[in-house]
């Protein structure tokens, strides 16, 4: 899924910004091998606490060396990944599955010597199955549920006794056996199922707040490269109007047969020329405090910024105004003009002949809702949006990306965001402010 992510943001936003791209191909390295290093070390304890228990305090008598052995095999193998391996060191999707098929082969070799199926401690099975489940791919946590079945079958087949201190004095029927071994299956598969579950959602949902804040980082760099245009023309005019001056004045007292002459023209001429690529540099919005008359627009020429990219010559496009008073100026937020870009997007491209922005607003809210003629949104779809990937056109090869981007971007801005279907067909986007947040007030 990363991978597909990263193609779909290069392809939208090109290079990714230096430290994105590096930081999330290092996310493929599922899990730290020292979180895993650290749940062994965990368990070794456990281990041998309960041995040394059972053997001396309960005196019950274990096959105490091999017990012993085996514990001690897990053990020198976390220390010669703690010296081997940095701190830092991530493992990958097969590293990660091996490391804990081995916990589970260890644990089966410890049940097999204490009772098999019988041991309370079978429970700990589906441990190494749930752990796969938060940080692995379903392929992997399948395998090792197989690895997991594999064994709970084997321990329940063959094993040595339970260590009672008689060991004839309890012994558990055939039919008790399989009974633990359903359970302890059924158990590590519903368990299993529901990590994965939940943790696949908190994966999903931080892959698609990643995209939405490089869109974000996107769109401010555009708009921090505006400002600085903006800077740099009204920084150059000064100079560049002295220099026009002084060419003009040497232009005067120059005879028009000095050689001179011509050349002198020919600098006028371009100096005229960079005030003219200067002034329109000047005009194009900033939002730095050198550039103050540019850090707010009107509503409806902010509608216009944000759908010029997706403008179509077979779709009519209007706004419409209607409220009480002037109509507002809002800040140009990157998150506003990005959001908006979006939703006014996916609108051109469903609509058929026609997108209508109808702009309301009034001492407590602006409102802008979106309507285009398209076929509308099925319900199941519409119910879903704002989720990741959630998408109405799977076979075009998007990610279902744009909406929760779009959505997650406005509400940084204060703004809820609704979708319905419209009664004459097409869908309706209603994007809603209050007005104390997003107007400021004069001095």
């Amino acid at each position: 899924m990363r991978a597909a992510l990263l193609e779909t943001l290069r392809a939208r936003f090109g290079a990714l910004p230096a430290g994105d791209d590096a930081g999330m191909d290092q996310m493929s390295g599922r899990v730290r091998l020292q979180t895993l290093v650290l749940l062994r070390w965990i368990a070794i304890v456990g281990q041998l606490l309960a041995i040394l228990f059972v053997h001396f305090g309960l005196n019950f008598r274990l096959p105490l060396l091999p017990a012993l052995g085996i514990v001690g095999v897990s053990a020198l193998l976390n220390i010669l990944l703690f010296v081997i391996y940095p701190t830092a060191k991530r493992l990958s999707e097969i590293g990660a599955a091996g490391y804990l098929a081995f916990d589970l082969l260890q644990l089966g070799l410890l049940l097999f010597l204490t009772g098999g199926i019988d041991n309370p401690f079978a429970l700990l099975i589906l441990v190494p199955v749930t752990v796969s489940a938060t940080i692995l791919t379903l392929r992997s946590t399948v395998l090792l549920g197989l690895v997991a079945f594999t064994l709970a079958v084997l321990l329940t087949l063959y094993h040595l006794p339970l260590p009672w201190s008689d060991p004839a004095a309890l012994a558990m029927p055939p039919l008790y056996r399989w009974g633990n071994l359903m359970a302890l299956v059924l158990g590590t598969l519903f368990i299993a199922a529901y990590a994965w579950q939940v943790a696949e959602e908190a994966r999903r949902m931080s892959d698609a707040l990643a995209a939405t804040q490089l869109a974000l980082a996107q769109e401010q760099q555009v708009s921090a490269l505006g400002s600085l245009a903006a800077a740099a023309a009204h920084e150059l005019g000064s100079p560049l109007g002295t220099i026009a001056v002084v060419v003009k004045e040497l232009g005067r007292d120059t005879p028009a047969d000095n050689p001179i002459a011509e050349d002198l023209a020919l600098l006028q001429s371009q100096v005229e020329r960079c005030r003219e690529i200067l002034a329109r540099l000047s005009r194009r919005p900033s939002a730095n405090a050198d550039a103050e008359a540019f850090s707010d627009l009107g509503i409806a020429n902010l509608i216009e910024v944000a759908a010029q990219p997706w403008r179509r010559a077979n779709i009519e496009f209007a706004v419409t105004l209607n409220g009480a008073g002037t109509a507002p100026n809002l800040p140009r937020r990157p998150e506003i003009i990005h959001g908006l870009s979006n939703l006014l997007q996916n609108a051109m491209e469903f609509a058929r002949t026609r997108v209508t922005v109808e702009v309301g607003w009034d001492d407590k809210q602006i409102r802008l809702l979106i309507l285009d003629d398209g076929p509308g949104l099925n319900v199941d779809i519409l119910s879903a949006l704002g989720e990741p990937y959630v998408t109405s056109r799977p076979d075009s090869g998007g990610m279902g990306l744009g909406v929760f981007i779009a959505m997650n971007l406005l509400r940084r801005s204060g703004a809820g965001v609704t979708f319905a279907n419209r009664p004459g067909g097409g869908t309706q986007v209603a994007v809603i402010w209050p007005r104390e947040i997003l107007v400021r007030r004069p001095a």
